[in-house]
């Protein structure tokens, strides 16, 4: 069994490409941010394998100050991979401020971790993957409709994405950063808007698209306009466009937020797997 931490995007790529495709919706974040650093979108990522005898038994993906994204391939082969993994990390002076993986996966290696290093940790965010084929036409819809964010906008986007990371508990981003990303939003028409007599009131985001799948992303309604199913009708009619170009979609939803997970399951959302993003103490 050996740890091998690769340098190169594409050498990675070779390898865990073929696994991530068969298990495209389940790990689609894996995907998406492998396939955006092999694009030159990330500084000095952190790639890793755990590889038996040309079997692929475990993938590490870190692009800092983002989670140490955590798959174990080989789920018998788990304990052994966690305790490898954990020594090369430690004997590579890799620092990790927070992992994230399938919620089984995570509280194992977080709890060897703590063992091994003295850090604790605390979740983050307790999540849940949801995937999308189709958007029940049932659904009530909100007064208004939808359009794409033009650099008009901007101004509000950035607003509102300083306000949907306080919302979340993320870090906070820096307004000069902030502003770079909203125009490579807009820039790549990602950024969908639902507007009502004039007034936009709820938006939300297309991210890292993939072969047959997209990432619904940046769901964020105003707190003056939240509880009259904006959000809801937002993601409803943004899910609806994007299922025209892609086979499906998925998102990450707060499982302590009831709302939320209640409204995505009415569009016709499903869970796929449960997930933890969990933070270690400095």
């Amino acid at each position: 069994m050996k740890f091998q931490r690769y340098k190169n995007a594409k050498d990675f790529a070779t390898i865990a490409t073929p696994f991530l495709e068969k298990n495209e919706d389940k790990f689609s974040l894996f995907l998406g941010v492998l396939q955006a650093i092999n694009d030159g979108k990330y500084e000095d990522p952190y790639m890793a394998t755990i590889e038996e005898e040309g079997e692929l038994l475990a993938l590490f993906q870190m692009t800092p100050p983002h989670p140490l994204n955590i798959i174990f391939v080989n789920e018998n082969r788990m304990e052994e991979c966690i305790e490898l993994s954990i020594n090369e990390l430690i004997q590579q002076s890799i620092s990790i401020n927070s992992i994230i993986s399938v919620k089984e996966w995570a509280y194992a290696f977080a709890h060897r971790w703590q063992e091994k290093t003295g850090q604790s940790f605390s979740v983050l965010m307790d999540q849940g993957l949801y995937r999308l084929d189709k958007v029940d036409e049932s659904l009530e819809k909100s007064p208004g409709s939808w359009r794409y964010a033009t650099h008009g906008d901007a101004p509000l986007i950035e607003k509102w994405y300083s306000q949907f990371e306080k919302d979340t508990g993320l870090l906070n981003t820096a307004p000069a950063e902030i502003k770079k990303r909203v125009k490579v939003m807009l820039d790549a028409k990602e950024v969908f808007l639902w507007e009502n007599q004039g007034q936009i009131v709820s938006m939300m985001k297309k991210s890292r698209p993939t072969a047959n799948g997209v990432t619904v992303s940046l769901v964020f309604t105003p707190k003056e306009e939240r509880k009259k199913g904006y959000a809801r009708t937002m993601v409803a009619a943004g899910s609806k466009e994007l299922l025209k170009e892609f086979q499906f979609c998925v998102l990450y939803t707060d499982m302590l937020n009831s709302t939320s997970n209640k409204i995505y399951q009415e569009i016709g959302y499903q869970k796929l797997i449960d997930s933890v993003h969990l933070g270690f103490e400095q």
